[in-house]
């Protein structure tokens, strides 16, 4: 298996950032397009552990699959889809790539980190609200990483996002590009494609070889946040059509439902499948307030997991797909009930620092050391310098 040889090559000197033959699972070898070549830009497999989540269900086991930790400038779900595109843009003979997002993007700044990588120039086109649009969007967040590495930034209104479309602005994009003699290549917003999709068939694979040598978990659900669509549609798919077989549970962090059903059977309908979205995944609506918006109850269940449980959400994708889910156990606890669920988290922590001001109220506390004026030097084994 392909999953399994790259990841048990994953330790050999030059293996990160190489580009190597890529061949699908024999449970998807029907679907069309297939890649031919992918990069080895994350650190995969990302553990499964136990996730010790307080008030659940009786007998209910939710475990966690650690996409966050899938790198550190490059981590969370994005990588994954991007291992996919930039071998594809490479091979088209791309000098740079373009994609959309908002102004604290993972997707965004994980293309920006990846395009350096394998020696691309990034342009990034980032919506935020009007009154910033002709302001310096500044260095919080995803906008260090991206601004560190070198990624060319343009700004767009909210109003001009949504009366042009992240297509019409790539492509205008990409025009001036061509004109000045450049070679763009054009990732879509989230990396959400057919050929994305295939970054989340291959973490099935690799799911279902962690179930295979560990022996002993199977899991009857899979939940994830979804944010673009490319994400769920892979692992419905691959779950579909794996041994896995689990039940997988999308909570929308911006579009409806219905939107994303839609969208994830355009892009199953672009691999050749015959399957139906609704049949596939259960996807509900967790955008709250609206994508990238928080309540301060949704923020306090951000601190209170990580305080609880040492897992650090990010307020926008996961955050909020974990609140969706513990909210709908406690409502329909028998939907839940003996259940064993694995939860994706996608990543996106950088998200968190934009969310500073709003966190402050509710993070630990502090206290100034109280010293004794009499307390006698002690040196240690280290040296103050």
């Amino acid at each position: 298996m392909a999953g399994v040889s790259a990841a048990s090559t994953a330790g050999k000197i030059g293996s990160f950032l190489s580009k190597r033959p890529y061949a699908p699972p024999s449970w998807a070898s029907h679907l069309s397009p297939a890649p031919s070549q992918t990069f080895s830009l994350g650190h995969f497999p990302t553990p499964i552990h136990k996730w010790n989540l307080p008030n659940l269900p009786n007998g209910t086991e939710v475990w966690i699959k650690r996409d966050d930790i899938s790198g550190m400038q490059l981590s969370g779900n994005k990588v994954r889809k991007l291992e996919f595109l930039m071998a594809d843009a490479v091979a088209q003979g791309a000098d740079c790539v373009i994609t959309v997002g908002g102004i604290q993007s993972n997707h965004c700044r994980a293309t920006a980190v990846a395009a350096k990588y394998i020696n691309l120039d990034c342009y990034l086109i980032l919506r935020t609200s009007k009154l910033l649009v002709d302001k310096d969007p500044g260095l919080v967040g995803n906008l260090l990483v991206e601004r560190l590495v070198g990624a060319h930034i343009d700004l767009v209104s909210k109003e001009e996002y949504g009366k042009i479309g992240s297509v019409a602005l790539a492509d205008l994009l990409k025009k001036k590009l061509l004109e000045e003699g450049r070679k763009p290549y054009v990732i879509p917003v989230g990396g959400s494609n057919s050929l994305g999709t295939w970054g989340y068939i291959e973490a099935i694979r690799e799911i279902e070889h962690q179930i295979q040598i560990s022996g002993d978990v199977q899991f009857d659900d899979i939940v994830v946040a979804c944010g673009s669509g490319g994400t769920i549609a892979g692992l419905a798919l691959g779950s579909k059509l794996s041994s896995l077989k689990a039940k997988v549970h999308a909570f929308s962090v911006c579009d409806d439902p219905g939107y994303f059903h839609s969208y994830v059977q355009d892009l199953i309908d672009g691999l050749h499948s015959d399957l139906r979205s609704h049949d596939l995944v259960n996807i509900e609506n967790a955008k709250g307030l609206g994508y990238a918006m928080n309540t301060a109850e949704e923020l306090k269940f951000v601190k209170d997991i990580a305080t609880a449980t040492g897992i650090v959400l990010d307020p926008v994708y996961s955050g909020k797909a974990a609140y969706g889910m513990l909210k709908d156990m406690g409502a329909n606890p028998a939907k839940w009930e003996g259940r064993k669920i694995l939860f994706v988290h996608t990543g996106g922590l950088l998200g968190l620092y934009d969310k500073v001001d709003e966190l402050s109220s509710l993070s630990g506390s502090w206290r100034r050391m109280d010293l004794e004026e009499s307390v006698p030097r002690k040196d240690g084994t280290g040296k103050m310098f």
